[in-house]
């Protein structure tokens, strides 16, 4: 997919949710259900390619969606006997919202193997650095001595809160209404409403999704999967965060693996700039906005379809679905290479004292004053090996 020049690392998303990949999903859902209605295989996919995607871009304007002029050519290419039964008691919602959702869930089972990468390597850090001393900071001062292991802790139940919301989003399903979300074409055509459910069924079977009634107006499926997205891009923006801070200069406590050609300046050649926390960073930053729209669109849907509230989601689920998966991506490459200097961290921390051991004077503690950092570490372990915490 092109149009990544002003947002780099896109092509780590490749062809998802693109053009080509929303109009084959589209094919998937009319083939589906005609298999559905007729009883019997039929196979469209050859019926449109890549060429023709222009013309359905140019030809969506005038109905307003892709569905209409998708239809029209499946219909003069796939011959009269499938041509009569093809779309028939569906609408246009039905199709792309279940195409969006096919998207969607390629997107989530993207994000959710980098997680998994993300989450071991936390892990490892946690465990490996649970007893390297370091300066805790809040407000951006020097607080109380912690360890990088309570960090990394920290990190990993954020990735862990990610990966939980995200399995609870993952369940998206068909979408099968009719004009007005009643299934009254479709009861007609199966003959009674439990025949017509029994087809939804059927379709729904066929492309792997659950089935739910129809959502036309209620887009809490798709929310919900927003809304994951965000909680991933959150746990991320906060590594890349602390990243950032770490591998300014002055501090030198963490730094990004090393790759030639990335991080120089066109400028500056003395720099080596933590491009891929900037790169997360910044999608951390742009997510929520995104999510916010589609919670507008839903909250602002009226009657049984919706006029520009439906429409809204198209563009913005797409980008906010590629962007969590680039960023995903880039997480994940920077946990595996990430280093981690206790030396300069250990320098950092008795440069800060006296004053940062002021607390642990006041309470009189003359021990290591590291309080239940085992402890917290070992219950973020135990949850990410899915035991109870």
């Amino acid at each position: 997919m092109t149009g990544g020049l002003l947002w780099p690392g896109e092509h780590r998303a490749g062809e998802l949710f693109s053009d080509e990949a929303v109009v084959v999903a589209m094919v998937r859902v009319e083939e589906a259900w005609l298999g559905a209605v007729t009883g019997a295989g039929h196979d469209l996919s050859g019926l449109v390619g890549p060429a023709d995607l222009p013309r359905l871009a140019r030809d969506a304007e005038g109905g307003g969606n892709p569905v209409i002029p998708l239809v029209k050519l499946l219909r003069k290419r796939a011959g009269p006997a499938v041509a009569e039964a093809l779309h028939t008691g569906l609408t246009s919602q039905d199709v792309l919202d279940t195409a969006i959702v096919l998207n969607l869930v390629a997107a989530i089972a993207r994000i959710k193997a980098d997680l998994s990468v993300q989450i071991g390597e936390v892990a490892y850090l946690a465990e490996r650095h649970r007893a390297t001393r370091m300066a805790g900071r809040t407000l951006t001062q020097h607080a109380i001595p912690i360890t990088f292991g309570l960090k990394a802790a920290g990190w990993l139940h954020g990735l862990l809160d990610a990966r939980d919301i995200l399995d609870g989003a993952a369940e998206l399903p068909i979408q099968i209404g009719g004009a007005a979300g009643s299934l009254a074409a479709p009861t007609v055509l199966a003959g009674s409403p439990e025949r017509a459910l029994a087809l939804v069924a059927a379709a729904a079977a066929d492309l792997g999704l659950p089935v739910r009634a129809p959502w036309h107006t209620t887009r809490a499926p798709l929310t919900r999967a927003a809304d994951a997205f965000v909680t991933c891009t959150d746990a991320w923006g906060k590594i890349a965060n602390d990243v950032l801070l770490g591998s300014r200069p002055e501090l030198g406590e963490l730094s990004e693996p090393a790759v030639e050609g990335r991080g120089g300046s066109s400028a500056m050649p003395q720099k080596q700039n933590p491009v891929l926390s900037v790169l997360i960073r910044r999608a951390a930053l742009t997510a929520p906005q995104l999510a916010a729209t589609l919670h507008l669109a839903a909250a602002e849907a009226v009657d049984e379809r919706p006029d520009g509230s439906w429409h809204v989601e198209w563009p913005t689920l797409r980008t906010l679905a590629r962007r969590t998966v680039v960023a995903a991506s880039q997480t994940a490459e920077l946990l595996a290479g990430l280093q981690v200097d206790a030396e300069r961290m250990a320098a950092t921390l008795a440069a800060a004292r006296p004053g940062i051991d002021a607390e642990r004077a006041k309470m009189g503690d003359d021990g290591p004053y590291l309080g239940a950092t085992d402890q917290i570490i070992d219950g973020a372990l135990e949850r990410a090996q899915g035991k109870p915490c």
